[in-house]
């Protein structure tokens, strides 16, 4: 399954110089001529494509972009200085889309390619270029054109580096609007989440990861019963899953059996996801008193006899969920560190 992140940007191609208008000017030459240069063409705007990057969300705060321009031509046949092209990085995947025109211009699939979307404007001519034998003395120029500008776009087609399971009213849905810009329906009631929500989570700049609200796991979800069994294929391309579970269900029901409940759909559908990292989050801390919550998840985690680690938190009142993601980019980290050895390992 495919989770779509977009964001729409202006980019403007660099104008070009003006053509200048100069007559040659020294000690025993009468009638030097004209010798004004042409203006430097404008820097135009590229889109390239960098496999360390997975997400847009740099995009949410920076959507203007411009190239420089190119400078004015000058006098003794002196061209202008062509603008410095810029070259905007982007996630592999992305899909360029002109919005005014509303045309796919470019699909950025492989790391290292590069997309023209704004081209730089040409410089103007100066007056050298005017010159004849009836006019030998032109005081003509042109001026540069005007850079390309347009509105795109950019349609990352992506899947979470990150996966949240459980029980339905687990606190998935609040956990993603504590850690992301991400804004999923909330309520007090089973299965207000029906699509997947997709939040970007991001610790530091240039540091962030997917994370992905996946509807609530019912029993039989891997049989097809509830929206289980669609979500249950798109986690297996997770990276990471984090399982929350309700330190004090309000149905009465224990935590560990709503946990293991879940254990069997996953090994039902894919035993491989069962070896998966799984982290276990005990949410909804602050339902109880702090000693009483801590003696429960110590009760929850050594009657599952977990392996894997688990934290206490409550997504409400935002505690323990900032030390979560910097553990959870940690791990992406180290997960993309071994990708990357294995790759070059297999090149030799």
């Amino acid at each position: 399954m495919k989770l779509v992140d977009e964001v729409e940007i202006t980019v403007t191609a660099g104008n070009g110089g003006n053509g200048c208008v100069g007559f040659r000017r020294e000690k025993f030459i009468p009638l030097g001529g004209p010798d004004g240069g042409d203006g430097g063409d404008g820097g135009s705007v590229w889109l390239q494509a960098d496999e360390n990057l997975n997400t847009l969300v740099d995009f949410r705060h920076q959507t203007m972009f411009r190239a420089q321009r190119g400078e004015n031509g000058m006098g003794r046949q002196m061209y202008g200085k062509g603008g410095d092209p810029l070259t905007i990085v982007v996630p592999v995947g992305t899909v360029v889309h002109n919005v005014m025109t509303d045309e796919v211009i470019g699909d950025l699939t492989e790391h290292g390619q590069r997309l023209l979307v704004a081209r730089g404007g040409k410089g103007g001519l100066g007056n050298m270029h005017f010159k004849s034998s009836t006019n030998r003395s032109p005081r003509q120029s042109t001026p540069g054109e005007q850079g390309e500008e347009r509105t795109l776009k950019l349609e990352l087609k992506l899947l979470a580096d990150v996966g949240l399971l459980g029980f339905p009213n687990a606190g998935k849905s609040t956990l993603i609007r504590a850690v992301s810009a991400a804004t999923p329906k909330v309520a007090d009631y089973p299965f207000t989440t029906l699509y997947p929500n997709l939040g970007v989570v991001s610790v530091e700049p240039a540091r962030s990861f997917v994370i992905a609200d996946i509807p609530g796991l019912i029993e039989g979800a891997a049989d097809g019963a509830g929206l289980g069994a669609l979500f249950l294929r798109h986690i297996q391309r997770t990276r990471l899953l984090l399982h929350l579970v309700e330190i004090a269900p309000l149905d009465g029901s224990d935590a560990v059996d709503q946990v293991r409940a879940i254990e069997h759909e996953l090994e039902k559908f894919d035993p491989e996801l069962l070896h998966k990292p799984r982290w276990l989050l005990i949410n909804k801390a602050d339902t109880l008193l702090p000693e009483d919550a801590q003696a429960e998840a110590e009760r929850i985690v050594g009657t599952l006899g977990w392996q894997q680690p688990w934290f206490l938190i409550s997504g409400l009142a935002h505690e323990g969920t900032r030390e979560v993601m910097l553990k959870v980019q940690a791990a992406i980290d180290e997960l993309d560190r071994e990708a990357r050895e294995a790759a070059d390992a297999g090149l030799h």
